[in-house]
């Protein structure tokens, strides 16, 4: 079915126009970008998870320029500025303007500096797309491949006392083997405007000559347990001690020579979407002589995720030892005005508040790593999350659940950087409790050597389940095995005769998409909009719809699905299923309404 849907969709829209050939038209926008300002864009910390007190934010106006792609010296003229962290093509960066593959984006700014003795400065980018070399008062300081994650630079030896000049080289040919998502060079149906350059927050720190410079929890909720490793930079001659707290005072502390402690929690109290408790954590790095080097603040949350069976013998998903059934929508993340990039911390959590309200219990985060704070949100908030990898690259015949799966062949160069983008995305955020499945293959997008990259993370992180390929061909790897159906859901029980889908959890990963224009709030006015199914006559047979879906899905939760995922939370671009529209000023369906109609179809028989 959706496959077909798919390939109507895909003759019906041909190609967008890019930005340089579409006509003038009012750009769309949501409430909180039409706030946004050089001296308020994206203030807040970006690294809950590990905050210090000490740090600079280098959002605002920058300037930037287009070159030629062989051009590597800073040009000398410059083409206007940049609201940064937005990127170029989007409407709140103050540019419109794509990258083509055979240029290069070039920015530049000042800033500020002191230089203290036995203190490093780090220049941290929460992401940029997708290649890209930097560079303080022209001395190189790094390079860096891969547009979805952060990284940093020490620029210690760099800096001078005063204004210092930073100046960063981007190239991006958005397509071809890089992971890129659902961007591609000429947007249409299911893809998407491309997006290139900075486009998360830009911020300065300083450290001592160690540093604690990432953190690994785990947890264990029948023992109450928070295991921390850090990953300290610098002197190795310290001790760690990590502190747990509660309303800001000491549940337990631990004090260890090296750079791993397990601090055992009394009568812990365990995080889930209903309790999502956190505990304060305090990591403190000392000289053997009790002098403190580094000082940073975090969190985490107690719980453990797994799988039983339940009373019929079907394979089910649980939290805490208990089964429980996810359900939640597919969110790809994307913004009007801002593309990747939420024009607000406050925007992005509006839509986590939202589906929240609305009932579900988990969202999958689709084809896209958000801003670390994003994470911290669903952790504080309750909601459980599907992280997809960042797609790219060929892909197989699409297969799905069909017997003799099969795979696309790439080069060792191209799978090795598929995985070092995927261990740097599981690396920044293993420490969630909010993330409770890692899905590094969506449909056949890219799916190659599943079986060993299955393996590999089962072994990499065995606190978390994995979908292998959710929705794509089914190969014998990971927890689960996982079905796309549009418009409503199903499920092809058949496909798994001989034990084929023996001890593996079921989903439907995806289903829904009914879509529902609302006037004055559409990507492309007069541009054929879409939805699974076609479009309903009007808004009573679009519920309809929707309750529909749910009334099947709790159907096939009584046959052992364990997990459904509703596309979607909102609007994007040409496609119009979501929940909300593009611009988040019309709610299709109140949040009120959703949660009774979950709560009436898939979980009545909880409370019999």
């Amino acid at each position: 079915m959706f496959k077909q849907a798919l390939a109507v969709a895909l003759c019906l829209f041909p190609a967008a126009a890019s930005l340089a050939d579409e006509p003038r038209r009012e750009p769309m926008t949501t409430t909180w970008g039409d706030k946004v300002t050089a001296d308020n864009v994206w203030q807040e910390y970006p690294r809950p998870q590990l905050e210090r007190s000490d740090w600079t934010n280098l959002n605002g106006k920058w300037s930037y320029a287009v070159t030629p792609s062989e051009s590597v010296t800073t040009p000398e003229e410059w083409d206007g500025e940049i609201l940064v962290p937005f990127c170029l093509e989007s409407h709140l960066g103050g540019v419109k303007r794509e990258l083509q593959s055979d240029e290069a984006l070039w920015y530049r700014r000042t800033f500020d500096a002191k230089k203290t003795g036995g203190k490093r400065t780090l220049l941290n980018f929460e992401a940029v797309d997708y290649a890209c070399q930097v560079w303080v008062n022209g001395k190189s300081v790094g390079t860096h491949r891969g547009g979805n994650t952060p990284f940093w630079f020490d620029v210690t030896d760099a800096l001078k006392y005063g204004e210092n000049e930073l100046t960063v080289r981007v190239i991006d040919a958005t397509e071809d083997w890089q992971l890129r998502g659902k961007q591609v060079r000429r947007p249409n149906g299911i893809w998407y405007t491309r997006v290139s350059g900075i486009w998360q927050t830009v911020w300065l720190e300083e450290v001592d000559e160690a540093w604690i410079a990432d953190l690994d929890m785990t947890t264990d909720a029948d023992e109450g347990t928070i295991k921390i490793k850090a990953d300290v930079e610098g002197d190795d001659d310290y001790k760690f001690t990590a502190r747990v707290l509660e309303d800001g005072k000491e549940v337990v502390a631990n004090t260890a020579s090296g750079d791993e402690v397990t601090l055992t929690v009394p009568d812990a109290k365990l995080w889930s979407p209903k309790s999502p408790h956190l505990y304060e954590l305090e990591l403190t790095l000392t000289t053997p002589d009790g002098d403190v080097i580094d000082k940073v603040k975090s969190y985490a949350g107690i719980r453990s995720v797994g799988t039983t069976k339940d009373k019929d013998g079907h394979l089910v998903l649980t939290l805490n030892g208990e089964p429980i059934f996810h359900w939640g929508p597919l969110d790809q993340g994307w913004w009007p005005d801002g593309l990747l990039t939420p024009p607000s911390d406050e925007a992005m959590l509006s839509d986590v508040e939202y589906l929240r309200d609305a009932g579900f219990n988990m969202i999958r985060k689709h084809i896209k790593v958000e801003p670390r704070r994003y994470y911290y949100h669903c952790d504080r908030l309750g909601m459980m999350l599907w992280q997809d990898q960042v797609s790219g690259g060929p892909s197989p015949k699409w297969t799905r659940l069909a017997p003799d799966p099969e795979d696309a062949n790439w080069p060792d160069a191209r799978h090795d950087q598929w995985m070092l983008e995927l261990e740097r995305m599981i690396d920044e955020l293993d420490s969630h409790p909010s993330i409770v499945v890692w899905v590094p293959f969506n449909e056949a997008w890219g799916q190659h050597r599943t079986v060993e990259v299955g393996e590999w993370l089962v072994k990499r992180d065995p606190s978390r389940i994995v979908n292998v390929a959710s929705g794509g061909n089914f190969w014998p790897a990971g927890h689960i095995v996982d079905h796309h159906a549009y418009p409503h859901p199903d499920f092809p029980f058949n496909r798994g005769k001989e034990g084929r889908f023996d001890g593996f959890v079921k989903v439907v990963g995806e289903f829904g998409g009914h879509g529902f224009p609302v006037e004055g709030h559409l990507w492309r006015p007069g541009s054929h909009n879409w939805g699974y199914g076609g479009l309903p006559k009007d808004e009573a047979e679009y519920l309809d719809r929707y309750r529909e879906s749910l009334r099947k899905l709790g159907e096939l939760r009584s046959k052992g699905i364990a997990a459904g995922v509703y596309t979607q939370t909102t609007d994007v671009e040409g496609e119009i299923n979501g929940l909300l529209t593009y611009d988040r000023r019309v709610t299709k369906i109140p949040a009120k309404e959703l949660a009774e109609i979950a709560e009436g179809s898939l979980f009545s028989k909880e409370k019999e």
